[in-house]
Order: C-alpha cells, then sequence, then structure tokens
C-alpha cells in the first residue's frame, strides 16, 4: 500500500540569507506580540515596529494580515509536522497507526493550549478556514492513519470529523469558557478515534 504525499507545512522558495532572515525576524516580532498583548495587538503596523522595518517589507512579504497570521501558523506548526513525521513513536513513524492518531490528537490539543491564539486567528481567516497547508497536512496525515488501520470508507470525511474536534476556535472555547481541562479533551479525542477506527 502507498504511503499518502503529505504536502509540506511552511514550504517557501528558496530564499537568499538576507531574505530568510528577514523573514524570521518578523515572524518572531508577531510571536512576541500575540504573547504580551494577544493576537489582535498583531497588526501589519505594529510588527513592522516592533521589527524595527518598514511597513512596506512586511506586506511585501506576506501581502495582508492573514498571510501573516498564515504564516506564523506555518511556523508554529513546523515542529509538530516534524513530529509526526520523523519524530520517535507514537507521535512519529514506527507505531501502530491508531497509537499515532491519538498522539496526533494530543499533541494537537497541547499545542493549542500553548499557541491557540495564533491558530485560531489562522483558521478564521476566510482564505484559510478550509483549505490552507496546515488543514491540508492534518488531513493528509489523518488519513494515512486511518488507511493504515484498515479503516474503510469516506476517509476524506472521517479525516474532516476527526479534525474538527482539535480546532483551535473550539478547543479554546471548551477550555476558557466552559472549563473543561486538556486532559479531559485529549481522553475524549482517544474515545473518539478509537470509535472511529473500531480498535
Amino acid at each position: 500500500m502507498s504511503a499518502i504525499p503529505l504536502p509540506q507545512i511552511g514550504a517557501v522558495p528558496v530564499e537568499r540569507g538576507d531574505a530568510a532572515r528577514n523573514r524570521v525576524l518578523l515572524l518572531d516580532a508577531a510571536a512576541l506580540l500575540v504573547a504580551e498583548r494577544g493576537v489582535d495587538a498583531v497588526t501589519m503596523d505594529a510588527v513592522a515596529c516592533r521589527a524595527g522595518v518598514g511597513k512596506g517589507t512586511v506586506f511585501r512579504r506576506f501581502g495582508n494580515r492573514s498571510g501573516l497570521m498564515q504564516a506564523l501558523l506555518d511556523h508554529t506548526e513546523r515542529e509538530l509536522q516534524q513530529a509526526f513525521i520523523f519524530g520517535p513513536p507514537p507521535l512519529g513513524p514506527g507505531a501502530p497507526p491508531i497509537e499515532r492518531l491519538i498522539a496526533f490528537g494530543r499533541a494537537r490539543i497541547a499545542m493549542v493550549e500553548v499557541q491557540g491564539e495564533v491558530l485560531r486567528a489562522a483558521e478564521n481567516a476566510p482564505e484559510y478556514r478550509f483549505g490552507g497547508p496546515a488543514r491540508a497536512l492534518g488531513i493528509a496525515h489523518v488519513i494515512g492513519l486511518l488507511r493504515g488501520a484498515g479503516v474503510e470508507g469516506d476517509l476524506d470525511l472521517l479525516a474532516s470529523a476527526l479534525l474538527a474536534p482539535l480546532e483551535a476556535s473550539l478547543v479554546l472555547h471548551q477550555v476558557r469558557d466552559l472549563g473543561t481541562t486538556t486532559e479531559r479533551l485529549a481522553a475524549g479525542w482517544e474515545d473518539l478515534a478509537r470509535r472511529v477506527t473500531r480498535c
């Protein structure tokens, strides 16, 4: 059985050294703003000011605020991507598909706990809500794990259904507004994954 090719998060064209450094500088500035003042403080002006560059530099690099937030999401997702593609089991290769699926869900919930505002902002951008690279990667990974676990049926829809409870907006609402613990969410995710895969 051939593996599904996974789209690469944050893949950018080869950049000159100074352009790559500038991109990281801008993303680090945006991440600091999120950490210090919340996601609503991340404007093109604020990022330019924090990074010490002109506003035009930020617009040329990212196009608009949604593009900036998507780039910041890709920046924060890269570590998770590396972990589930190349890292140790159970998140990475080498564990049974159901154990990898459960580990993936738990890792996403933990990531929302730390980077939730960035994830929420990127998810809610209309042009990225259902078609961004982060979502494509998650769908492809979950489809591959479902297939590996021998699950039959419409795997695209099953993968979307499994990813829905992991969306940052919902996780943040459950934790902040409803007082649900992340451990309860992770246990619920595991129960759902086992029911879908019948494992």
